[in-house]
């Protein structure tokens, strides 16, 4: 049923994601498909970048691909199916460009409980669900 799925992962809170994870691992093991994991980094604010290293981004995503690695190999999902992506750039606006690059069928992600704030200002997970072009499944924990 689901080919290709992706899960946005945000390494500053891994657990979070873990229902995420394995609602992705059940899905793809009972349709065959594929699980691509996708961490988006936050762009450096320009008025800090005389103050980083020349190479901070790279440094970056590479600690970023070897934290996402981890994650991939301790979810259960057979090496074959699952794969990692790093982006950089606007949240939302990143993971749906990586489900359309990948062609993705569904998007699993965990979000918070909304708060007040959410309600009116919206959140990535809302942003998401409103503008995805395939199914989007939000697991709460």
């Amino acid at each position: 049923m689901f080919n290709s799925i992706l899960v946005p992962i945000d390494l500053a809170d891994t657990d979070l994601a873990k229902p995420a994870i394995e609602t992705a691992a059940s899905l793809s093991k009972s349709s065959g498909g594929s699980v691509r994991l996708v961490n988006v980094m936050p762009m450096t604010p320009v008025m800090l970048a005389e103050y980083v290293p020349p190479d901070f981004d790279a440094q970056q995503r590479q600690t970023s691909n070897d934290a996402l690695s981890i994650v991939a190999r301790e979810s259960g999902i057979d090496a074959k199916r699952i794969s990692t992506s790093i982006r950089q750039g606007g949240i939302y606006h990143e993971i749906l460009e990586e489900a359309a690059d990948v062609d993705a069928d569904l998007i699993v992600m965990t979000s918070h409980r909304p708060s007040m704030q959410n309600y009116f200002l919206g959140s990535n997970a809302g942003h998401i669900v409103r503008y995805a072009k395939c199914s989007v499944l939000v697991v709460r924990r």
